[in-house]
This record gives C-alpha cells, sequence and structure tokens, in this order.
C-alpha cells in the first residue's frame, strides 16, 4: 500500500501536486479495509459506495480550483455519530435498525471541509467500556497483538488508523475514550478544552440532535501525527451555529512557545490511588529525557498541584452522576439503598462511584463548586507551567476482557490488582476540569505494545499542548504502523 500510512497532511500536498487523485486514495484505502479489517474489526459501518462517489466530486472539484481544508482525504467517524443513512446504534441491540435522516455537526464540518468518509467505527454498549465491543458488532482487537484490547470508547477509530484505514478519524472523549485508545495503539489524539467543538448529533439512538453540551464530555481528532490533530481540530473547532454562541466563537490562540528549549514542563508519573505500570513509567521518563536534552525546563513536583485523590472523587462523582439519570426507578431505589449503606468515612473511588450515581442537585452543586476550585488551582499552575506530562492509563493495552460486571472486573499492574474503572483517575485529571489534553505515542513496551502519555494544556490554549506533541514526535519519534 502506498499511501495508507501517510499523513493527511503528505496526502493534501500529494494531491494539490497531482501526484495521486481522490480516487486513487479512496480506491487503496477500501482495499485495504476488504484485506485486513477481518482481523481488527476497527470499521463497523462501511460506507464505500458513497465514498467513492465523495471521492469523485472531491477531485471535480480540485480540478475547478478548490481546495478546501480536507479535499479528498479519506476519513473515518467514531459508530456514536449520526451520519445520514448509516445506523447509530453505540452497540445497543435494540437500536441496532435506527438509521438517522441528518448529519452530526461534526460530520457536516467533515463533509464541508471535504473529507472522503469511509465508514463509521466500533464502540462498546453504549460507549461506557474502556475496550471497544458489543453485539451487533463484535470485537475490535488491537492491531499490535489481537489477544489485547484497542482501547474505548473510540477504539475502533484507533484501530482504524493504526492499521491504515484513512488518515484521520473523529471521536468523543468523557473518560478517555480518545486518549486511552490513541496510547493503547500507538496513535495520536486530542481532547479538547470543554465546549470548544461543538456536539450536536453524537448522540445516543433515537435522542433528539440538540444543540445542548454534556458536563465533561467533548468531541474530538485523531489522528497518526501531531499535526494532523491540528488540522483536524481546525475544521473541528466552533461553536454551533444554532446556539448564542455563535456570537462568542473563541479560538484557541498560538502556542505559548515554539521551541522545545522554552517550554517549563511539570511531570507527573505517580497517583495516589493506583500505582503506575513500569512500562509507562519508562514512557513518561522517555519524554522527560527528550525535554531536558532539548533544553526545556522540567520539574517533578509542585505546591500547585491540585490534589489528585480529590481530583479523582470529584470527577467520579460528576461522571457517575450522569449515568443513572434513565434508569428504571426501581434500579435508581436500589442504588440509593446501596450508597445509604457505604460507611461514612469511606472515601474509595467506589463508594465515590455509588454516591455519584445517585448524587441530589444538591450535591452535584456542591461537587461542582470544588471542582471551580480546582480550575483556579490550575490556573494558577500555569501561570508557572505550560504543560503537564502524566500517563493516560496505568498500562499498556490489556487482554480482552467481556466480563459483564464493569464494577467486578480487576485491571492488573505489574502483578497488583486494582478495581477495573479505578485506572480512569488518569484521564480525568484533564476531564474534570475542562483542560485540553493530547495523547502522543512515546515507543513501545518490552513486549513490544505502544506507549503514549498525555500533555495536558491550559483552558482552551490547546495549541500549547499541540506544539509540544510536534516537538516531541520530531525529538523522539511518531506513528509507527504494527
Amino acid at each position: 500500500m502506498k499511501w495508507n500510512f501517510r499523513t493527511a497532511e503528505e496526502l493534501i500536498a500529494a494531491l494539490r501536486a497531482g501526484e495521486v487523485t481522490s480516487v486513487e486514495l479512496t480506491d487503496e484505502a477500501i482495499s485495504g479495509i476488504e484485506g485486513d479489517d477481518k482481523a481488527i474489526n476497527a470499521i463497523c459501518v462501511r460506507d464505500f459506495d458513497r465514498a467513492r462517489a465523495a471521492a469523485r466530486e472531491a477531485d471535480q472539484a480540485r480540478a475547478r480550483g478548490e481546495d478546501r481544508p480536507l479535499l479528498g482525504i479519506p476519513v473515518t467517524v467514531k459508530e456514536s455519530y449520526n451520519v445520514a443513512g448509516l445506523p447509530t446504534t453505540w452497540g445497543m441491540p435494540p437500536h441496532r435498525d435506527y438509521v438517522p435522516t441528518e448529519d452530526a455537526l461534526q460530520v457536516t464540518r467533515l463533509k464541508a471541509a471535504g473529507a472522503v468518509i469511509l465508514g463509521k467505527t466500533n464502540v462498546p454498549l453504549g460507549l461506557r467500556d474502556i475496550q471497544s465491543f458489543n453485539d451487533i458488532y463484535g470485537t475490535t482487537n488491537n492491531p499490535w497483538d489481537h489477544g489485547r484490547t484497542s482501547g474505548g470508547s473510540s477504539g475502533g477509530s484507533a484501530a482504524a488508523l493504526a492499521s491504515g484505514f484513512g488518515a484521520l478519524s473523529i471521536g468523543s472523549d468523557i473518560g478517555g475514550s480518545l486518549r486511552t485508545p490513541a496510547h493503547f495503539c500507538g496513535v495520536y489524539a486530542h481532547k479538547p478544552t470543554l465546549g470548544l467543538a461543538a456536539s450536536r448529533g453524537m448522540v445516543s439512538p433515537t435522542a433528539p440532535a440538540l444543540p445542548t453540551e454534556l458536563d465533561l464530555a467533548v468531541v474530538g481528532p485523531m489522528a497518526r501525527s501531531a499535526r494532523d490533530l491540528t488540522l483536524l481540530l481546525d475544521v473541528m473547532t466552533g461553536p454551533d451555529p444554532l446556539t448564542l454562541g455563535v456570537a462568542h466563537d473563541v479560538r484557541p490562540p498560538a502556542a505559548r512557545h515554539d521551541r522545545l528549549s522554552d517550554f517549563r514542563v511539570l511531570v507527573l508519573e505517580q497517583h495516589p490511588l493506583i500505582a503506575t505500570g513500569s512500562a509507562v513509567r519508562a514512557g513518561v521518563n522517555r519524554v522527560v529525557d527528550a525535554l531536558v536534552e532539548g533544553g526545556a525546563r522540567v520539574e517533578r513536583e509542585s505546591p500547585l498541584l491540585p490534589d489528585l485523590t480529590e481530583a479523582a472523587q470529584i470527577y467520579t462523582q460528576l461522571l457517575f452522576s450522569a449515568s443513572t439519570a434513565h434508569f428504571p426507578v426501581e434500579v435508581y431505589e436500589q442504588l440509593r439503598a446501596d450508597a445509604a449503606q457505604l460507611a461514612v468515612h469511606d472515601r474509595s473511588l467506589n463508594a465515590a462511584r455509588v454516591r455519584g450515581m445517585v448524587l441530589s442537585h444538591r450535591d452535584w452543586i456542591a461537587a461542582n463548586d470544588r471542582r471551580e476550585a480546582h480550575r483556579h488551582g490550575w490556573r494558577q499552575l500555569f501561570a508557572q507551567f505550560d504543560v503537564v506530562v502524566c500517563p493516560i492509563t496505568p498500562t499498556v493495552a490489556f487482554p480482552h476482557d467481556h466480563h459483564p460486571d464493569l464494577l467486578g472486573r480487576r485491571i492488573d499492574v505489574d502483578g497488583v490488582e486494582y478495581p477495573y474503572l479505578d485506572q480512569l483517575v488518569w484521564a480525568g485529571l484533564a476531564t474534570m476540569p475542562g483542560l485540553p489534553a493530547t495523547a502522543i505515542p512515546t515507543g513501545r513496551s518490552p513486549e513490544g505494545l505502544p506507549v503514549g502519555v498525555q500533555l495536558i494544556g491550559p483552558m482552551l490554549e490547546d495549541r500549547t499542548p499541540l506544539r509540544l506533541a510536534e516537538l516531541l514526535e520530531q525529538s523522539i519519534g511518531g506513528f509507527q504502523a504494527p
């Protein structure tokens, strides 16, 4: 395959130079999917006929002198986005036949930018897992080791990128759903600042596509290079035209620095609530070595850092408070009974999950007030630092685990077991205050699996971690094909 693993930036240059056509790129991408995706199962909904038609239209537009940001570039879309004429199921069997008639806003923006949509990528049931499997479309395997997960909930998109199925993809993130699959599959992803990219139409099946923004959740870009993330984020950025926000269109300012030597970086590798595996610590330290060699100012601790344990508890409560809104009354009442039985002094993350699921509005406001205090703490920290480097999860991609009880599962961190969902604490570090975070590959573990880290930046300053990602890609390397 000549083009399948090229970056979008490289493909755009080739299209402009007349070295290749969009039809040729699309046909090669389709050939790759037809030949290799049986083993990976990343593309759960194929849309090849319309993709070929869109590619022909892109070539005709370029011949007329048009030059849009993604004109003729093959891409994929996470299954959870509405695409007119294709099923949106979120992996839920009762909705296997639901087909929306209107594109999600970000799909509209992709098409307006000239992208060629190859199809939709696999997700976990209801988007609620760190893996990607469901009873409609089956399991997405990690391209590096088919016995391991590709991550979730944007696992299909990460696996597609790592396999050369399209140059770009769009996903979403509330519990690391962009960053964890990127880390597990060795690609790039960016969780934008909360509210930077509108999410209308990224909704569960049959739900109306209204211009509402969920607390914590964002939509964002995935790619095989840092510069491609910025390219796609520029297409995605902007308020929903159906809201008053269109009058206050905030675009991220330029990166704080352009050279590695000017960056001030705080590095975290240990969390008080869960150990960090040796392979992930090594990935963090590869970044540290590159930063130090490049002349950046690197520190390992700061009194300005908000308390990590409290941050994890606030995040967990806010995350789970929304999860039970539509539960049947009898299930909700049982959860209330379970919460009432918790010991008053139980401050475990499992207790925070149970309490969060029955959080009163009064208690939600109290949690939100604590979040605002943490946001202020981050503002103070980012007056002294530009980026925080830390893990995305404590481990590399783990073996498939389809046990139906998420709370009963365990995650193995160098031989020690922890509650499965406790691994979300690192993702929640950026999610809870709404900060931007860029996931980058940093090499491979001793067993040959990808290892990534996240670069957390200041609120609305997305270009700062994205620029650091570019500089690190130049110094330690970036995506490698499995």
